[in-house]
């Protein structure tokens, strides 16, 4: 696993993990519709394509003309 891989991984998990937190604290009501939950779309997304190397934003960029990184 690569270290790009991990960093994703880990980011998504702290992202879904501090809008869990502030949902079971009270501090943010998740079952409203509001911008927290497209914090929650990235941070899913973010962790899932850590797992499985698929991101729609990958494929976006590289339609779009932009060269992959890499050594």
């Amino acid at each position: 696993m690569t270290v790009e891989r991990l960093v994703r991984i880990i980011a998504g998990f702290f992202i879904m993990l501090s809008l869990a937190l502030a949902h079971l604290s009270g501090s943010v009501d998740m079952t409203q519709l509001s911008w927290l939950w497209f914090t929650a779309f990235v941070g899913f997304n973010l962790f899932q394509s850590g797992i499985t190397r698929f991101c729609p934003m990958d494929i976006m960029l590289k339609k779009a003309g932009i060269k992959p990184g890499g050594l």
